[in-house]
């Protein structure tokens, strides 16, 4: 199937990075969001990163044009009618997901193929609520979605091979590296990833040591180029929180059990750089611990 017009579900970070890639890859795109005013000032932000592409000289000035110019945004579900792909980037909720797919499956043509961004959730029970589990899959970028090169591929029990080698095609037009996973909770990346984020806040948490030493030995004892409190606040802390119990209830091992203290920074609305405030206090010149 020629994929000629690519929408994508959500306008948040990973939403936007997404319909930055899939424009610059000559794809038509229709962005869409529960919130216009939410999809509206994604467009004002992927044009200044495709700005900053320019100035590093990894884009051109027409390049960027043309990908601007690509990319529209659609008003509600029935917008993305025509679109051979959906890329659903919604929050990591998976009510919220379902209740997406339930609408969008009553506007969205036959063919059409709908993947999720998810980072954790079974693709195989998303692709259940369905009316095509056959034409679902994940397809999960990593943030910032410009800027990190892989993409993890996961096929649910029912996806079917052309549904799969379509977006593997689509994965490497997109300049991407793809990965096969199978559909195990939180696949490979958070898989391992996660719990690591959740054993230094564990090693916080139980007075191991303070948020700026953890970082720094794991920056320098591990040549990480981020400790991972900070990439805990990069992420977002809701966002980890979710990830952990994703796995936590998929694989019932208590190994990973998130850590309470990950809890209560949820429940305060710490959640990071997003909301100011996570392991590190980013309202001023330079962030400080928060403890």
């Amino acid at each position: 199937m020629e994929i000629k017009t690519i929408g994508v579900i959500g306008a948040g970070a990973m939403g936007s990075g997404i319909a930055h890639v899939c424009a610059l890859a000559d794809h038509d795109v229709i962005l869409v969001d529960i919130e216009r005013a939410r999809a509206d000032a994604a467009l004002i932000i992927i044009g200044g990163n495709m700005e900053r592409q320019v100035r590093r000289a990894l884009i051109t000035q027409d390049e960027m044009d043309a990908g601007l110019a690509r990319i529209s945004v659609g008003d509600g579900y029935p917008a993305l009618a025509d679109c051979e792909v959906v890329i659903e980037a919604a929050s990591e909720n998976e009510v919220v997901k379902k209740a997406i797919y339930a609408e969008l499956t009553e506007t969205l043509k036959a063919e059409a193929i709908i993947c999720s961004n998810t980072s954790s959730i079974p693709i195989t029970r998303l692709a259940a609520t369905t009316d095509r589990p056959e034409k679902f899959m994940g397809m999960h970028f990593m943030n910032p979605v410009p800027v990190m090169k892989l993409v993890e591929l996961i096929r649910g029990l029912a996806t079917d091979v052309e549904t799969f080698d379509t977006i593997r095609e689509l994965t490497l037009k997109l300049e991407k590296v793809p990965a096969n996973s199978e559909d195990f909770p939180a696949f490979i990346v958070n898989r391992i990833l996660l719990p690591m984020i959740n054993e230094a806040v564990y090693a916080l948490y139980e007075g191991v040591g303070t948020v700026e030493s953890i970082d720094t030995a794991m920056k320098l004892g591990a040549n990480h180029p981020m400790g991972p409190l900070e990439l805990a606040d990069f992420i977002g802390l809701d966002i980890c929180y979710s990830v952990m119990q994703v796995l936590y209830d998929g694989l019932a091992d208590t190994k990973y059990r998130p850590c309470p203290l990950l809890a209560k920074y949820v429940e305060a609305g710490w959640l990071g750089r997003k909301t100011g405030k996570g392991f590190y206090d980013y309202t001023g010149d330079e962030p400080v611990p928060t403890r």
